[in-house]
């Protein structure tokens, strides 16, 4: 039978062999990731003794892009935007937004839906569920299912993780991610910009397009929605504000009617241009 002098010895041993190996390897990341190098340099051990809040894009999770969407919305309401305050038309919008969430690629996330007072035609999404729609676009589609397709579309980008990615290819581009990651607050800074100025690639936009008509047809809306409301965009001599983010071309419109006659629907909810003037009545 083991004594106790024995069994504390054995204790002892055991915490030796496993302690101070893994702080060697400690130390010794830290001096490596220290080691000056342009755009590269960290010290690690500060990141695990003080808890700083450093975000992997490459592999972020669900929770982490929410909570980055929310720190985002924080920030646009802080100046960057206005909201519009009429409960009926936010309450309308919030309807539309989670019965598209519900049929979307991640329906999982909790989806946030919010009307920006800006005449300019425009939406835009940021990360975990986050989506923007102007009271200009609004007043420019003709009835839901337009307004339907572009909610769609921005939900589509944020099925695919558009803007995360694009904010890691700025993080790495600019320099200042690290062999960690990159500091939460400058993701926010970089996150807000590209989604208020960055035009999307044609890539992202072929990629939503084709997210946001699947979850539109899912929801039982009119696919004619998407094409008309491009369609109109492309021939009003104004140049919205959403051609310049979301550049509508026609080879997008080509594409979104070859997916509708590969799998057309039989259903056409929202084309009832009257019951969608009714709904928004205070912006006309």
């Amino acid at each position: 039978m083991m004594t106790w002098k024995g069994f504390a010895a054995n204790y002892r041993q055991w915490r030796r062999s496993w302690l101070y190996p893994t702080i060697s390897v400690v130390v010794a990341l830290s001096l490596c990731l220290s080691t000056p190098s342009p755009g590269r340099a960290i010290d690690l051990l500060p990141l695990l003794f003080q808890g700083a809040q450093i975000l992997q894009l490459s592999n972020i999770s669900d929770r982490q892009e929410v909570e980055l969407g929310k720190q985002m919305n924080d920030e646009l309401k802080n100046g960057e935007i206005r909201l519009y305050r009429n409960e009926a038309v936010n309450r309308y919008v919030q309807e539309i937004g989670q019965k598209l969430a519900a049929n979307s690629d991640r329906p999982n996330l909790p989806y946030t839906f919010q009307v920006v007072e800006d005449n300019s035609v425009n939406a835009f999404a940021t990360t975990g569920g986050f989506v923007y729609i102007n009271t200009g676009l609004l007043k420019t589609a003709d009835n839901e299912s337009e307004l339907a397709s572009v909610m769609a579309h921005e939900i589509g980008h944020i099925g695919g993780k558009h803007l995360v990615k694009q904010m890691r290819q700025r993080a790495l581009a600019s320099g200042v991610a690290t062999a960690a990651g990159l500091d939460r607050n400058q993701a926010v800074a970089i996150g807000v910009d590209l989604a208020l100025n960055r035009p999307r690639s044609r890539q992202d936009e072929f990629d939503a397009d084709k997210r946001g008509l699947r979850t539109l047809t899912r929801a039982g809306y009119a696919q004619s929605g998407m094409v008309s409301f491009m369609q109109k965009l492309l021939k009003s001599g104004s140049g919205p504000t959403f051609l310049s983010t979301h550049p509508a071309t026609s080879d997008r419109i080509t594409n979104l009617k070859r997916a509708i006659n590969a799998q057309p629907s039989s259903r056409r909810d929202g084309l009832d241009n009257a019951a969608y003037r009714a709904n928004i009545r205070p912006l006309v």
